[in-house]
């Protein structure tokens, strides 16, 4: 059927609405037809359309419910009931159940029962009512598996979007916190929501992330990662420009902050736009425990991203340009150990993080009881037999492992996979150039970041001298009294650029 057919209204011959809709679900057995007569004889017959796979099984019920107000309006229940009278009385009276509606374009009788929408047809009637009694099976309520805490709220999102809004509006209390809903793509017709704190945010940030909304309507949205990138500055660069969380109180502290929520139906994944580089070392437990504790495991988190990027690099720069630098006793004991191995530390090291790589992501992919058992026998046993078989030395065997252990220090899995993907560039130079190579590595690291932008603000615009915001809630943070005090909170989370 065309464009233009879908469009057109509802006739008031219930014969040719029925042939325009069963040829639109040609071969879609999970859509059904189901014929219906009512009135005093029995006379008047009433079509009832619904999608199988994503209904309600009430709904052979919803007949009898569409037309209980007009029979208890009926002076005497002896009296016939027609379509006539059912057109009247619900364009005179409306309907009286909040989940009902009255369309009458054929284009949205085919979206609504797609949706998870039953459908009544009436002869002698241009319009249809419309129940919705969507029902798909969802898991609970539960922890993210991601974000564990040890102290906090233990409430994850889940793929029903409407209780998903439901945990941010018990959080956050206030006219202020808006949702606007989309509609994305012309088979997914996917539906999906944007949040943001007015006062709160920044309005040209809301601006420009509207503006490249806008762009993707048409596009096919499945996932809330779909779309991140769709909307991101830059898709060259490893790092992650939007935060991803699966906690409620972790949304609705980025709203106070500032911050817009992206969620879609059929996903629990949260989308926290703009995401900071130093706001990929927070975690929802360092504001559920003291602030010197969460100050110095933020610190440790830091230390964890340097040296998950440099670890290897530096011990290839020392080994092959700089051995002079290493302790007399430490070099020696570094010889010993590499007397026999036929490759280079450069060579010796991408070796042994493949395998490491290969070993997280079975891990990864295995089932959750024998994943995590594997990955541990396997390293075990892959580095000991690399060790006796004269692969690698023991000290790499170290280096690569102290490197793996620092990667997952990282609260954001993305943010460290960016880590993981940069190490092989410093690799790479410390094997070339030595120490001067890890020099110009750090710098062009940093002018990659200073470059970086995310919805037109800086990436490392909170970095800044003239921002507070690193001082009273990045590297260290502050305890709640003086967090929560001071300038106020629009212009303490606002991210200069």
């Amino acid at each position: 059927m065309d464009k233009q057919s879908v469009s057109q209204t509802l006739s008031i011959e219930l014969n040719k609405n029925l042939a325009f809709l069963k040829s639109m679900f040609t071969q879609c057995e999970d859509v059904l037809f189901e014929s219906y007569q009512f009135g005093q004889d029995y006379d008047q017959e009433a079509v009832v359309i619904y999608c199988s796979s994503v209904v309600q099984d009430e709904k052979q019920n919803l007949l009898k419910l569409a037309l209980q107000d007009l029979v208890s309006e009926r002076v005497s229940p002896g009296l016939p009931l027609t379509s006539h009278d059912v057109q009247h009385f619900f364009n005179q009276r409306g309907v009286t159940d909040r989940a009902v509606k009255t369309p009458h374009t054929l284009k949205d009788i085919c979206d609504q029962i797609m949706n998870g929408h039953v459908i009544i047809l009436f002869e002698n009637w241009n319009h249809a009512l419309s129940y919705n009694s969507f029902s798909v099976e969802k898991r609970a309520v539960a922890e993210p598996q991601n974000e564990m805490v040890v102290t906090g709220p233990r409430e994850g999102t889940i793929e029903n979007l409407t209780k998903n809004i439901g945990l941010i509006r018990a959080r956050l209390k206030s006219p202020d916190l808006k949702f606007i809903f989309k509609n994305a793509g012309k088979r997914t017709r996917t539906r999906w929501t944007y949040a943001y704190l007015a006062g709160t945010v920044d309005h040209d940030m809301l601006k420009e992330f509207e503006r490249r909304i806008e762009k993707i309507a048409a596009e096919e949205i499945l996932e809330t990662s779909y779309i991140a990138e769709l909307i991101e500055d830059s898709t060259l660069t490893p790092f992650p420009q939007f935060r991803i969380t699966e906690r409620p109180d972790v949304a609705a502290a980025a709203l106070l902050q500032g911050k817009i929520i992206v969620m879609v139906e059929g996903t629990g994944t949260i989308v926290i736009c703009p995401g900071m580089f130093h706001e990929f070392f927070q975690s929802a437990s360092d504001y559920y425990q003291r602030s010197i504790f969460s100050s110095l495991i933020r610190q440790l988190r830091i230390a964890g991203f340097i040296l998950s990027i440099t670890l290897p690099s530096i011990y290839i720069a020392l080994t092959t340009f700089h051995a002079e630098l290493i302790p007399t006793v430490l070099l020696i004991a570094i010889l010993d150990t590499r007397e026999g191995i036929p490759f280079p530390a450069f060579i010796e090291a991408l070796i042994m993080i493949f395998f490491f790589e290969l070993l997280q992501e079975a891990g990864i992919r295995l089932p959750k009881p024998i994943g995590s058992t594997v990955s541990i026998v396997g390293a075990l046993i892959i580095g000991e037999a690399s060790i006796n078989a004269g692969i690698a030395s023991p000290i790499m065997v170290v280096v690569i492992g102290l490197t793996g252990i620092a990667s997952f220090s990282i609260p954001q899995y993305d943010f460290g996979f960016a880590a993981r993907l940069i190490r092989l560039p410093f690799m790479l130079l410390a094997a070339t150039l030595g120490g001067f190579g890890l020099f110009i590595g750090f710098i062009l690291l940093f002018l990659h970041l200073s470059k970086l932008k995310v919805l037109n603000q800086s990436y490392l615009g909170a970095l800044s001298l003239n921002n507070t915001v690193i001082l009273r809630d990045g590297i260290l943070r502050l305890t709640l009294k003086k967090l929560l005090k001071g300038p106020s909170k629009k212009n303490m989370f606002k991210t200069r650029s």
